[in-house]
C-alpha cells in the first residue's frame, strides 16, 4: 500500500492512504532519531509544533522524520500504535479503505503548564484534547491543589 501526504481538515497535512488498509496490518514504522527528551526540549523550546514520540522507557523521543510524522491525531483513530522489537510501528485497529486519513490517538503524557493540547479530530467521542485522559485527570488534580492554596 502506498501513503500520501495531503492537505487534512484536523491539522494542516495528513498521512492517507491509496489502497485498501486490513485490521491488523503494520502500516508505517514511526522513523526517526532517538533523542533524550531533554534534548527535545533544547531543540523544541518554544515551538508549537514537534513531530515528537515518546517511547515507553520514558527516557527517550524519537524526532520524528518520514511520513508517519504526518499522522494526525484522533480520538477515533483508525490506526494505533506499538513499540515492536525496538522500533514503533502504526498498525491498522479497522479496516481502512482506500483515500482515507490515518490517524491515532497520541495520549500525550506530559502536559506543560498552560497548554491544552486541543484536538480538531470532529469526532463524536472527542475529548477536546490531544492529552490522555490520565494526563487529564492528573492536570485536573494539580490544577485542583494550586487552585485550593
Amino acid at each position: 500500500m502506498a501513503l500520501i501526504v495531503r492537505s487534512s481538515d484536523i491539522h494542516a497535512a495528513g498521512c492517507y492512504t491509496t489502497g485498501n488498509i486490513r485490521k491488523g496490518a503494520m502500516v508505517v514504522e514511526y522513523t526517526g532519531p532517538r533523542i533524550s527528551k531533554e534534548h527535545a526540549d533544547e531543540i523544541y523550546e518554544g515551538r508549537a509544533t514537534t513531530y515528537l514520540f515518546g517511547l515507553r522507557d520514558g527516557r527517550e523521543v524519537i524526532d520524528g522524520h518520514g511520513v508517519a510524522m504526518f499522522i494526525n491525531h484522533s480520538c477515533d483513530p483508525n490506526c494505533e500504535t506499538d513499540e515492536i522489537d525496538d522500533r514503533v510501528w502504526v498498525i491498522a485497529i479497522r479496516d481502512i479503505k482506500a483515500g482515507e486519513e490515518l490517524t491515532y490517538d497520541y495520549m500525550l503524557y506530559d502536559g506543560a503548564e498552560n497548554d491544552p493540547a486541543p484536538c480538531y479530530c470532529g469526532s463524536k467521542k472527542c475529548r477536546g484534547t490531544m492529552y490522555s485522559p490520565e494526563e487529564i485527570r492528573r492536570q485536573r488534580r494539580l490544577k485542583n491543589k494550586n487552585g485550593a492554596a
